[in-house]
Order: C-alpha cells, then structure tokens, then sequence
C-alpha cells in the first residue's frame, strides 16, 4: 500500500513556511483496519503528512537537490483530536533551519479550526550518489518522479 498523505499546497514561502490540505476519505484502505467502527485517520499518518509537506519545503528551497529526504527525528508529538473520512486538515509548516544535509522545522495540523497534531522534526537529506556514484541515475530518475508530482500538488 502506498501512502500519499498530501492532497494540494495552499502556499509556499522557500525556505520560510509551507501550507498544505489532506482529505480524508472513507474508500482509504487503511480505515477498514484502523477502527472499523470509528474510522480515523491514524495518528502515524497525520505525522506522516507533517513530514511530507516539510520535504516539499526542503525540495522547493533546494530546488530538487537530492533524491531522499527522509525523518531524523520527531519531538514533542501532541495528538488533541481525531481526524474522521470528510474532514480536511491543513498542515502548517515552519522552517527553523534548512541546511545542506539536514533540516528542522516546526508543524502543526488543523481541521475545522480545531488542532489536530503538532510536532518539531529534523529530515536529513541526500543523494544515493553521495555514497555510490553507480546510482546517479537512480537519483535522476527519483528526482524527475518528484518534479513531476510535484505539478500535480502546486
């Protein structure tokens, strides 16, 4: 199963701040395993959005320099209510410092004017080439993949 957990960017200021929507939706597989009888997007998940809209600020600040960004760290997770199929969250982004190889940043999660989530993350970031130059073109290709998802979320 693959989780895309950003629907849309409202705003993005390079380097500075990223806004950005989920929906949830009733037909998302994971809800018929996560509280079958009280469908809620899982808390994991809403991280995740966290996570994704602060990747897209590092890639749009970075102009696509790596292929990976993954999470380093996550600090001070707060969970304040649950997110059920037709609601939307907007996740809020603020960047404290994007580096060459690490970030950090503020978030938080609303729905319906009401916090949903908030955290404090650190991403690291790389090329594959960096430790094998034989996967240069892997990085190619995963960069050309994110620009070209990339038009579907702007």
């Amino acid at each position: 199963m693959r989780f895309i957990l950003i629907d849309k960017v409202v705003s993005l200021e390079a380097g500075k701040q990223i806004k950005a929507v989920k929906n949830v939706s009733l037909s998302e597989e994971y809800l018929a395993d996560h509280f079958p009888t009280f469908p809620v997007l899982p808390g994991v998940l809403l991280l995740e959005g966290l996570i994704e809209s602060a990747s897209w600020l590092v890639r749009r600040t970075e102009n696509f320099a790596h292929s990976m960004i993954l999470l380093e760290q996550a600090r001070n997770v707060k969970y304040k209510s649950f997110l059920a199929p037709g609601a939307q969250i907007e996740y809020t982004i603020e960047a404290k410092t994007i580096e060459e190889n690490v970030s950090s940043f503020a978030g938080f999660g609303v729905s319906q004017g009401q916090k949903i989530v908030e955290a404090r993350l650190g991403l690291r970031h790389f090329n594959l080439a960096d430790d094998d130059s034989a996967m240069a073109a892997v990085d190619a290709r995963v960069i050309e993949n994110l620009k070209e998802r990339w038009k579907l979320l702007a």
